[in-house]
């Protein structure tokens, strides 16, 4: 699983909104962002970079190194 864990999640939805490929849920009761879909997580790092609080490690043997355009 490329999302290795969410700790200290604050509910904000900023993965959710930021997940090409809809991988993060918020949970209905709880209000904190669940894996609901990892064999689709294409490990673009957008939900780790955006997450506010830090709450998102992606594993470390699945991840590749993230690339920018700008310099």
């Amino acid at each position: 699983m490329p999302i290795k864990s969410i700790d200290g999640c604050i509910g904000c939805g900023t993965c959710v909104a930021t997940c090409p490929t809809d991988v993060i849920r918020l949970n209905p009761k709880n209000k904190k962002a669940e894996i609901m879909y990892p064999a689709d997580c294409q490990i673009c790092h957008l939900c780790r970079m955006y997450c506010p609080v830090d709450a998102i490690t992606i594993s470390p043997e699945k991840s590749i190194p993230v690339i920018v355009s700008w310099g």
